[in-house]
């Protein structure tokens, strides 16, 4: 367990008055310099307000958990910055990705043999049991301790640091946009001291956008319908249509527009089968859940609806992880880019 700030202060106070040994000689400024630089040369310590909450590293973590929460998005963040050997328990997985490889390195992440509460989560002893100095959760829901889990000062008081990804102080994901994506990775770097990785993760995806946007500029933007293959969320045919958050960015990016934004203002919109059958889908995005053939989804949709566009000339994708908040944004937009618009490229 780590000795929390107060603590330490007071201890450093304490030791002070038993040696006489906190004047100003030109030792004690040399010995301090030193402690200076030596913080400087590590990163540490580094505080990030996070939902409004201060939360300070004097060190990089090295028992991560990750809360599941149905993203992907942290376990992958942390992959692609090369620090799986700092995780102890994971409970984010997807089956499937976009990046090579990626599925199976989280497939091969520790657990911590945790059994899941009614939430599919980690429950709160267990997670004390797992002593993990960083803790990290979709949004505010993985701290509610009416579900059950650890709250952010219970973790506190144990030595532990906790962090709730971009846009999910409200749990609002309607707002998200890629620049959520490269927030995440930032404060990642932040936190374990690797922040030039992460700074050359987020300019290489924002070359590639770059590119792929300058491509297709002034290209008439195709109507594409993003939805989740085979998942029902809600009380109507189509609840798993997405209507806004990072999706739209990516769209935008990669030349297209949603034509379903303005059927919700949430994340999703719950749609009938006659709205459905009535706006006219030129492209359409599936994404796959646990679903080993979204395109067999795909192209059962185009015979329910064969007046679309998209139906009338095959003009689908099926991705994944790339789609969300995450470090793979970029995949996202020049697949899609591609299907909305092949001659550009």
């Amino acid at each position: 367990m780590s000795m929390n700030r107060p603590v330490a202060a007071a201890l450093a106070a304490a030791l002070c008055l038993l040696t006489a040994a906190c004047g100003s000689s030109s030792d004690d400024k040399a010995s301090a310099g030193s402690t200076e630089a030596a913080a400087a040369k590590t990163g540490y310590p580094v505080t990030l307000d996070n939902c409004g909450q201060k939360e300070t590293f004097e060190k990089a973590p090295s028992r991560t958990v990750v809360m599941n929460g149905a993203s992907v998005a942290e376990v992958s963040t942390l992959l692609a910055l090369g620090l799986e050997d700092k995780i102890v328990a994971n409970q984010q997985g997807y089956g499937m990705s976009e990046v090579p490889g990626r599925a199976a390195a989280i497939k091969k992440l520790p657990t911590g043999n945790v059994k899941v509460n009614e939430a599919y989560d980690i429950p709160r002893e267990a997670m004390l049991g797992l002593r993990p100095d960083l803790v990290l959760s979709v949004t505010t829901y993985g701290f509610d301790q009416k579900n059950g889990f650890a709250t952010r000062e219970q973790l506190k008081q144990v030595g532990a640091n906790s962090y709730v990804s971009p846009q999910g102080c409200d749990d609002d994901p309607s707002k998200m946009t890629v620049a959520d994506s490269y927030r995440l990775l930032r404060d990642m770097g932040t936190i374990f001291n690797v922040s030039d990785k992460a700074e050359k993760l987020i300019a290489e995806s924002e070359k590639n956008i770059a590119a792929v946007s300058e491509k297709v500029k002034g290209e008439k933007p195709p109507k594409v319908m993003v939805l989740f293959s085979n998942m029902s969320m809600g009380s109507n045919d189509f609840s798993s249509v997405v209507a806004n958050g990072i999706i739209n960015d990516i769209l935008a990016k990669a030349g297209g527009s949603n034509a379903f934004e303005s059927a919700a203002r949430t994340t999703f919109a719950d749609l009938s089968k006659e709205k459905v059958a009535a706006t006219d889908v030129d492209a359409l995005v599936v994404i796959a859940y646990n679903d080993p053939d979204p395109a067999a989804y795909a192209k059962k949709l185009f015979k329910e609806f064969p007046q679309w566009p998209a139906a009338k000339n095959n003009t689908y994708v099926t991705l994944s992880d790339s789609m969300y908040l995450g470090p793979s944004n970029d995949v996202a937009v020049e697949k899609v880019a591609k299907m909305l618009h092949p001659d550009a490229f």
